[in-house]
């Protein structure tokens, strides 16, 4: 059992780690307003990972079946979402009030952001279906086991997302204004185009059915 559970928690870290929308979001945060603001939003892609665990114990065939119906739907709304949110940080100055010494401020609305992000690719149900897989975690869901897995799991994506800010939130403080704005502009931008280009796949795949 404590075999499992540390390989779970192996698997939170790696499900974190690829660098996407969400992963580009904590970037942002963590260097506009520190490790503790990056921190929260990163507890919100912990949230989605944790939610993806569940379903993908519980739930994989429903999930299959729903993904499968709704994926031009889930494309064209996760794609505007995503660049919804790229535009937001392109376009929002977040440095025009900061100053390097202030305290940072915190904001639930950064986390429901991330939760955004997260939810816009369901994909990601399959990426920790392969990593169960691939650290040999197999538990059955009616197994009272199960939830330590899940705990393990989450705890894992949290700690790698609380390294991420913390180290973020340190280095932010080496760079000027002007190159945190441009960070910033230039991260905003890439979550834009991965919009985007989820948008064009969703609307293709409409006029190919």
């Amino acid at each position: 059992m404590l075999v499992n559970v540390l390989k779970a928690f192996l698997i939170g870290i790696c499900a974190s780690v690829p660098l996407g929308p969400v992963a580009i979001y904590v970037l942002q945060v963590s260097l506009s307003k520190g490790h503790k603001p990056g921190f929260l939003t990163g507890l919100g892609a912990t949230t989605i990972d944790t939610l993806y665990a569940v379903v993908a114990v519980f739930a994989l065939a429903f999930a299959e079946r729903f993904i499968e119906t709704h994926k031009v739907l889930i494309f064209i709304l996760g794609g505007l979402i995503v660049a919804l949110v790229g535009a937001s940080i392109v376009f929002k100055d977040p440095f025009r009030k900061l100053k390097q010494d202030d305290n940072p401020s915190y904001s639930i609305k950064d986390y429901v952001q991330a939760l955004a992000l997260g939810l816009s690719n369901p994909a990601a149900i399959f990426v920790m279906l392969t990593l169960f897989a691939f650290f040999g975690v197999r538990i059955e869901a009616q197994d009272f086991r199960i939830a330590p897995i899940i705990l393990a799991v989450s705890a894992g994506s949290a700690s790698y997302w609380f390294l991420f800010s913390r180290c973020l939130g340190k280095l932010r403080r080496s760079f000027r204004l002007s190159t945190l704005v441009w960070i910033n502009r230039v991260a905003g931008i890439v979550v834009m185009i991965v919009g985007i280009a989820l948008m064009a796949e969703g609307f293709m795949k409409h006029f190919m059915l």
